[in-house]
C-alpha cells in the first residue's frame, strides 16, 4: 500500500526567502526600502528600486543557501512527516539555483533524499495526496483540481486567504497532526 503523498514547497514554506531578499534590497538600495509586509502580490516591481530587477532580488548568488529555516519546529515536524508519508520537495528553481536549494535541504533536512527532490514551477504536474505552499498559483489549481492543501500566510496570499477556503499552517508546531487530520491518517 502507497504512502498519501505530501508535496511541500520550499521558498516561504519552510525557510524565509522573501525576507532575505528584502535584507539584501534594503541594503543595496537604501532609498527603495522595502517591508515585508508591503509584499503584498508577486509582482513586485513597483515597490522595487528601479536598478533592482526580479534577477538582482532574487539570483543573488548564495541566497538560496543562506535563508532561514521557517520556525524551530519545521525540521522536527518534517522528519515527522517524512517518517509517516512520501514528502517531496517541489520548489521553482532557475538552473543555478537548484543546487543552492538542494545544499540548503541537505543542511537542515538530510533526511530528505534527493529522488524526493523536484525542481519544478509547474506542481499541477506532480502527483501528490496534500501540497504545503503559500504560493496562490499553486494552491488555487490544487484547490480546483479537488486536491488537499494546507496553505502558509503570507501577505501576498491573503485576497485568495479571503478568496479561497485554505486550512493555514501559521506554524509547524503540530504540523505532523494537522496533517494527519487532513488525510485521515
Amino acid at each position: 500500500m502507497r504512502k498519501p503523498i505530501i508535496a511541500v514547497d520550499m521558498d516561504d514554506t519552510i525557510c524565509h526567502l522573501v525576507k532575505r531578499a528584502i535584507y539584501h534590497n534594503n541594503n543595496d538600495f537604501p532609498t527603495h526600502l522595502l517591508r515585508y509586509e508591503d509584499m503584498l502580490d508577486w509582482d513586485t516591481d513597483h515597490l522595487r528600486h528601479p536598478n533592482c530587477t526580479q534577477e538582482i532580488f532574487y539570483g543573488r548568488p548564495g541566497l538560496f543557501e543562506e535563508l532561514e529555516v521557517f520556525d524551530e519546529h519545521v525540521v522536527g515536524e518534517m522528519e515527522k512527516l517524512h517518517n509517516a508519508y512520501d514528502v517531496i520537495i517541489v520548489t521553482a528553481a532557475q538552473p543555478k539555483t537548484v543546487i543552492e536549494k538542494w545544499n540548503w535541504l541537505q543542511k537542515h533536512m538530510p533526511f530528505i533524499p534527493i529522488e524526493n527532490f523536484f525542481p519544478c514551477k509547474r506542481k499541477t504536474l506532480i502527483n501528490y495526496d496534500l501540497l504545503i505552499d503559500d504560493g496562490v498559483h499553486n494552491l488555487v489549481p490544487a484547490l480546483q483540481e479537488g486536491r488537499k492543501v494546507l496553505c502558509i500566510p503570507h501577505p501576498w496570499n491573503l485576497k485568495a486567504r479571503e478568496q479561497y477556503a485554505f486550512q493555514l499552517l501559521t506554524t509547524w508546531q503540530g504540523a505532523k497532526e494537522q496533517v494527519d487530520l487532513i488525510l485521515g491518517g
